[in-house]
């Protein structure tokens, strides 16, 4: 058994109880079954072989009474042992959920999505069904095992010495047996993983595959992993295959040589009938809780593979952690600072971010401008923790994000990210996702600034509506304006647009930008720009380039002394196709090559 798997019974510990219970019934069930050969040895010898009718009937309703109260015994042990395994997979599951959700964002990039759900899913069940099957039943098998080698023993000595000649050979099959199993199963899990990731991926993004023609593909790879599995299911099949049959015939040889032995036993007259019939009984009885460890061991095999992987999460580091002294972000005026700010994401072989310095007055609006990849999206994730600086303080109103409290500072900043997630509930609901007691008029009025009110209430239930899985029943642009009033409903003194209105046409954005210009009045604003409007409405507009920062200044001042900028501005933001860079940034001027 794996150290992973002994520590998955921690969390059998709230449930104990009826553990306890389930042991007892266990015990009750192999009391039943030891007891049944002496009653049938009494019954052979003292009823039957000297035609004592007076006994017969007494030992028949014995046997009667025994198996009846094993059965019902059996039939405790599975409920406690039910009611125990599913409390501890309860329980597992939620602590594997908050794990997640505590987990940064730097695990996330790199975890896939399918593996996560398998082992909240498939893995969970199977260290479940150990911990109530399998573990149960061990337990029992040992009860048995010991009981009926002092049976053995106390019935004749000589046939016990004959019977634990098996032992030897039986435990080296179940050892040999495990010892393949473990990788195995581990294996098999993987590749299950591997097909529930290319499963999701296929489902979420079905309507990419259709309109490119996919299908094919998707099928083929789908197959392939499909494939993988059942090479990996039939290659443990075979193994158990294998052994069992071993099994079977080392036990089947043991039982002919105690008959042997015992018959002449009986011909010499050292051993009566009963005895003898009463010894096989025990040997089929010791041969029993063999064989349930023969198959239990597959069970524990994949439970320990299973267990590994779930404590793979559990044991995952946090990046970005609450001190135990954080407190409470107060009542902030939205200053920011970033001072010598480094960043590196796991992994990877240079940093996003290099030697960042940047203060960002309160109450004021800045662009975020550079080429893709230079490390914007990566700066605004700092402010609210969604990464941690390998080096630098990122600070708020003078104080490292780092001492306060996640929630707080949370609570502080409204994010309105590239990809509008919204949930599988209403409208309503995704609007109200950050503050869900907000009133119907407070979202209608976040709805209104974020210009979603109209097209809300022209759906068929208006704020009522289900959007679908990830708001699939509306369209982009839709999707955006939800997110952006989501942000707004919190009141935030900290607003993120990371490229939010990208979805949006140029009369949406123009018309939520007129919304914004109040509200943003009092708030600091980080905006990502990838419009041209947004860097000529902002207050300072800062230039990214390769990680660091190269200039900052209002968008005309930029605009007459940076090449890097006028570059960007006519190139890459939406609506710059006007813009000409000064011929001076231009190569041929500069002596550069095409």
């Amino acid at each position: 058994m794996s150290t992973a798997l002994i520590r998955s019974l921690s969390f059998v510990r709230r449930y104990s109880g009826w553990a306890i219970l389930g042991v007892i019934a266990v015990l009750g069930s192999a009391a039943a079954d030891l007891a049944g050969p002496q009653v049938i040895r009494h019954l052979i010898d003292a009823g039957i072989t000297r035609g004592q009718t007076s006994v017969i009937v007494p030992d028949s309703v014995t046997l009667v009474a025994m198996a009846i109260a094993g059965g019902f015994a059996s039939f405790l042990q599975g409920y406690f042992s039910a009611r125990a395994s599913h409390g501890a997979a309860f329980d597992m599951r939620n602590v594997i959920f908050d794990k997640l959700q505590r987990l940064s964002f730097a695990y996330h990039d790199q975890a896939q999505t399918g593996q996560l759900i398998t082992r909240v899913t498939s893995d969970v069940d199977l260290v479940r069904d150990f911990v109530g099957g399998g573990l149960v039943q061990s337990v029992s098998a040992v009860i048995l095992l010991v009981g009926t080698v002092l049976f053995l023993f106390s019935l004749d000595t000589t046939l016990a010495l004959v019977a634990m000649l098996v032992l030897p050979a039986t435990i080296a099959v179940l050892l040999l047996f495990v010892r393949r199993l473990g990788p195995m199963f581990r294996e098999f899990q993987a590749r299950l993983a591997a097909l529930n990731t290319v499963l999701q991926e296929n489902v979420a993004g079905v309507r990419v595959v259709r309109a490119f023609v996919r299908e094919p593909y998707e099928a083929k790879r789908y197959d392939a992993a499909n494939s993988a599995l059942l090479e990996q299911g039939l290659e443990v099949r075979r193994v158990v295959a294998n052994a069992f049959p071993l099994l079977f015939s080392v036990g089947t040889i043991g039982v002919g040589v105690v008959t042997w032995v015992g018959a002449a036993g009986i011909v010499q007259g050292r051993v009566t009938v009963g005895e003898l019939v009463a010894f096989t009984g025990y040997l089929f009885l010791l041969l029993q809780p063999l064989f349930i460890i023969g198959f239990g061991a597959q069970q524990i095999a994949r439970a320990s593979a299973s267990a590994e992987r779930l404590f793979e999460v559990l044991d995952a580091p946090e990046d970005v952690t609450e001190r135990p002294d954080a407190v409470p972000l107060s009542s902030i005026t939205g200053r920011i600072e970033f001072c010598g700010v480094h960043l590196r994401y796991p992994g990877a072989e240079q940093e996003t971010l290099r030697g960042v310095d940047l203060t960002i007055v309160p109450g004021t609006m800045v662009a975020i401008v550079g080429a893709t990849g230079s490390g914007k999206s990566s700066l605004v994730n700092l402010v609210p923790r969604f990464y941690d600086p390998c080096a630098g303080q990122v600070l708020i109103d003078g104080v490292d994000v780092r001492d306060v409290t996640l929630s707080s500072l949370r609570q502080a900043i409204g994010f309105v990210m590239q990809d509008s997630i919204l949930f599988s509930g209403s409208v309503r609901d995704n609007i109200a996702y950050g503050r869900p007691e907000a009133t119907d008029d407070e979202i209608e009025s976040a709805a209104r600034a974020a210009q979603a009110h109209d097209f809300i209430e022209a759906l068929p239930e208006g704020y009522a509506t289900r959007v679908g899985e990830r708001g699939v029943k509306l369209s982009g642009g839709q999707r955006q304006r939800i997110a952006i009033a989501r942000a707004l409903l919190i009141d935030p003194a900290i607003l993120i647009m990371d490229d939010s209105t990208s979805s949006v046409d140029s009369a949406t954005e123009a018309a939520i930008r007129a919304q914004l210009d109040t509200l943003m009045s009092g708030r600091t604003a980080l905006v990502v720009a990838q419009r041209l409007t947004t860097a000529k409405r902002a207050d300072m507009v800062v230039l990214i380039d390769e990680g660091r920062i190269v200039d900052t200044g209002t968008h005309d001042e930029l605009l007459e002394r940076s090449c890097l900028y006028a570059e960007i501005a006519a190139s890459q933001l939406v609506g710059g196709g006007d813009i000409d860079a000064d011929p001076a940034c231009r190569p041929e001027a500069t002596g550069g090559e095409d």
